[in-house]
């Protein structure tokens, strides 16, 4: 069960991400500069992964605890053989998307960051010629 706990919480990490990741491109495209645009994007994104996030956690809570509610009886039990069933899955997905959602609201903005800066060096200066003196002359031009 621990297998499909991973696989379930992959596709929760990666539907946070894509929003993420989306959210900066609309915002870049609005004509925002791009840091401005990963700031507001991590802004943005953060109230929503983390009420994601933190309900997940909580409604799992009870798998993790391995607690077992009987209705008819008005009873709660704890370590219920059947409950031991559900840990794994329970324990897999709530430990990870603790620590992907950390991985999401600082490690997605800061990687984000790191390409425009590696586009930045990547792209050459722009080189003017001046006809009158026939020097080549350097402009530096900031790009966004």
């Amino acid at each position: 069960m621990g297998g499909l706990g991973v696989i379930s919480l992959a596709g929760i990490v990666v539907n946070n991400n894509i929003v993420l990741i989306d959210t900066f491109n609309v915002l870049c495209k609005q004509g925002v500069a791009p840091m401005e645009a990963i700031l507001r994007t991590g802004a943005e994104r953060l109230r929503p992964v983390l009420m994601t996030t933190v309900t997940t956690i909580l409604g799992l809570m009870p798998m993790v605890l391995e607690m077992n509610l009987d209705f008819f009886n008005r009873s709660i039990e704890f370590g219920a053989p059947i409950s031991k069933f559900w840990v794994q899955l329970a324990s897999a997905v709530a430990g990870g998307l603790a620590f992907a959602t950390v991985l999401t609201l600082v490690l997605t903005p800061c990687l984000l960051a790191l390409r425009l800066d590696r586009k930045r060096k990547q792209q050459p200066l722009p080189l003017e010629v001046d006809i009158q003196l026939k020097e080549p002359k350097l402009n530096i031009v900031s790009v966004p």
